[in-house]
């Protein structure tokens, strides 16, 4: 039998517990938003073959953004980099589209690369949507435009591409919904609760009825290749390419786009 000093030291010992527990996770809250968007502070050049473009969005911010034009019959595909990126790295990841002729307009966020605004998920939607109209406004629509989001870009992809209804789509590393993320990573956070921002791509690519291509690395440690299989099983008719030995890293490498430029041929 546990005596009175024992269990106040147990209850204590619990209590402890659940008052630093509640300090870790409203820390995360409060704080997420840079944790989920690490903006870089690196500058971004512009790199060969770009130009630097303007684009308005609908709640009033003028955004830079990059472009390469496309060589004749060829569609654009427009990129989302991932959440620690820049323009530097999104041509990387774009390097062998753009040298097969596609043209490539590389979104940049509001609050990234010098941009005004915070960044955000619906901040993000309106960043695409004004992506979509500069694009209209060059006479280039949607049925000449690839969507291609790598990571957190996945969620703008998938946005846009329920709206607009894009010649494709492609995912790179892409997860479900951002609550899945965190949850794989932090599996004892309350994550559905926890996380603002939901980008729900799962829901999203289940009612599409475009081309997709899913590519995923098996080695993946911050999206898991689980997420991309439920991806997949939401929309069977997407490909999927599972990429032994890659990990989140994948979009920038020559096997990937690779993949990725023969499915632009062939689409």
């Amino acid at each position: 039998m546990i005596n009175a000093s024992v269990r106040r030291v147990l209850i204590g010992a619990v209590g402890g517990c659940l008052a630093a527990y509640v300090v870790v996770v409203a820390a995360l809250y409060f704080n997420q938003q840079s944790m989920i968007y690490p903006v870089p502070h690196m500058s971004a050049s512009v790199p060969d073959g770009y130009q630097r473009v303007s684009l308005q969005t609908a709640d009033g911010l003028t955004l830079a953004a990059l472009f390469r034009s496309p060589s004749a019959g060829q569609r654009v595909v427009v990129f989302f980099h991932g959440n620690g990126d820049n323009w530097d790295g999104a041509a990387l990841a774009n390097r062998d589209i753009a040298a097969a002729g596609y043209g490539v307009l590389l979104c940049e966020y509001r609050g990234y690369s010098a941009n005004p605004g915070t960044p955000g998920e619906a901040g993000f939607y309106a960043d695409g949507r004004a992506a979509i109209a500069w694009l209209a406004g060059q006479a280039i629509g949607p049925d000449q435009i690839v969507l291609a989001g790598n990571s957190i870009g996945s969620g703008p992809a998938a946005q846009l591409a329920a709206e607009f209804h894009p010649a494709g789509l492609v995912l790179i590393s892409g997860f479900t919904n951002l609550p899945d993320v965190v949850s794989a990573g932090l599996p004892w956070l309350p994550a559905r609760w926890l996380v603002r921002d939901k980008f729900e791509n799962r829901e999203k690519i289940a009612r599409l009825k475009i081309p997709i291509l899913l590519l995923h690395g098996t080695e993946d440690q911050l999206v898991p290749a689980a997420q991309a299989l439920m991806l997949k099983a939401a929309n069977p008719a997407a490909r999927l390419v599972l990429m032994p030995g890659f990990g989140h890293e994948l979009s920038y490498q020559p096997a990937a786009q690779a993949l990725e430029r023969d499915w632009l041929d062939r689409l």
